[in-house]
C-alpha cells in the first residue's frame, strides 16, 4: 500500500524520530477527514455566535457609512430594496464572522495535519510563520476598516452633486468584505518573500536589485485587488507593502545567515 510519511502515534515508548514517518493513505486522508470536520465545528460555533451578535457587529460595520452621513449609527440606514435582502445580510455577516472567530482554530487544524510531516529543521519555523500570518492579515483587515471612511467620500464626490447618495446593503457590506481581504491578503506579502528566501527560490541580494519593479508591480497588484480603485485606498496599501518588501530583505538576510552559520 502507499504510504505517506508521518510522525509515529505512540507515547513515551515509542521510538524517538526527528523526521517523518510512513502512514498509509487511508490513515492520512481519516486524519484529514477529522481535521476538515473539527474545522467546519469551529466555524459553526463562531457564525452561530455571530448570529447573535448581528445588531453589535452591523453597527460597526456601517460606521464608515454614518461618517460619510454625518449622522450617529442610531440615525443613519441601509437602503433595503428586496424582501429577502436582510435575512440574507445577516446569514452573510454571520457566515464571515465565523470564519473570522474560528480563524486560529483553522490555523491550528492545519499546522497539526502538516506538521508531522515536516523535518526537524522545518518545524521551528511554523510557528512564527503561522503567528505572524495571523497577526499581519488582522492589521491590514483592521486598516482597510479605517480607510473605508475617505475611501467613500471619493467614490461619492466622483460622480458630481447631480447623484443622490444611498447605499444597499448588499453592495456595501461585499465592498467591506473584499476590503479587508484585500488589505489583509496584501499584508502576507512580507511573509511570502521571507519564506521564498529560506526555501533558496529568491536571494535579498536579488530583491535588492529588483526594487524599482517592485514599486511597480506593487501599485499594479494593489490597484487589481483592492475594489474600490480610489487613490487613497492605492497609497494607504501600496506604502506599507513596499515598507514590507525592505523589511522582508533585512528578515531573510538574518534569517538565512543564521541557518548557514547552523
Amino acid at each position: 500500500m502507499l504510504a505517506i510519511r508521518r510522525r509515529h502515534p505512540g507515547g513515551s515508548s515509542a521510538p524517538q524520530v526527528t523526521g517523518p514517518v510512513e502512514q498509509s493513505v487511508l490513515g492520512h486522508l481519516t486524519e484529514l477527514r477529522d481535521r476538515i470536520i473539527k474545522s467546519a465545528a469551529a466555524v459553526a460555533v463562531g457564525a452561530v455566535a455571530c448570529w447573535f451578535l448581528y445588531p453589535a457587529i452591523f453597527d460597526v460595520l456601517v460606521d464608515p457609512y454614518c461618517n460619510l452621513q454625518g449622522a450617529a449609527v442610531d440615525d443613519c440606514r441601509l437602503l433595503q430594496t428586496e424582501p429577502l435582502e436582510a435575512f440574507s445580510i445577516r446569514l452573510k455577516i454571520a457566515g464571515y464572522g465565523g470564519i473570522a472567530l474560528a480563524m486560529p482554530v483553522l490555523l491550528w487544524q492545519v499546522w497539526r495535519f502538516i506538521v508531522p510531516g515536516l523535518h526537524a529543521n522545518e518545524k521551528r519555523w511554523a510557528y512564527p510563520f503561522v503567528g505572524s500570518a495571523l497577526v499581519l492579515f488582522v492589521l491590514g483587515a483592521t486598516l482597510a476598516f479605517h480607510t473605508l471612511t475617505p475611501a467613500l467620500e471619493f467614490l461619492t464626490e466622483v460622480g458630481g452633486e447631480g447623484l443622490q447618495q444611498q447605499f444597499r446593503p448588499a453592495p456595501y457590506f461585499e465592498l467591506i468584505t473584499y476590503m479587508m481581504l484585500a488589505f489583509g491578503i496584501g499584508f502576507e506579502f512580507p511573509i511570502v518573500l521571507v519564506f521564498l528566501q529560506l526555501a533558496g527560490v529568491v536571494t535579498a541580494s536579488s530583491l535588492r536589485s529588483a526594487r524599482r519593479y517592485a514599486v511597480v508591480g506593487i501599485v499594479v497588484v494593489v490597484a487589481v485587488i483592492t475594489p474600490s480603485g480610489d487613490p487613497y485606498t492605492l497609497g494607504i496599501l501600496s506604502i506599507p507593502m513596499y515598507l514590507f518588501y525592505e523589511a522582508s530583505i533585512l528578515i531573510g538576510m538574518l534569517l538565512t545567515r543564521r541557518s548557514d552559520d547552523r
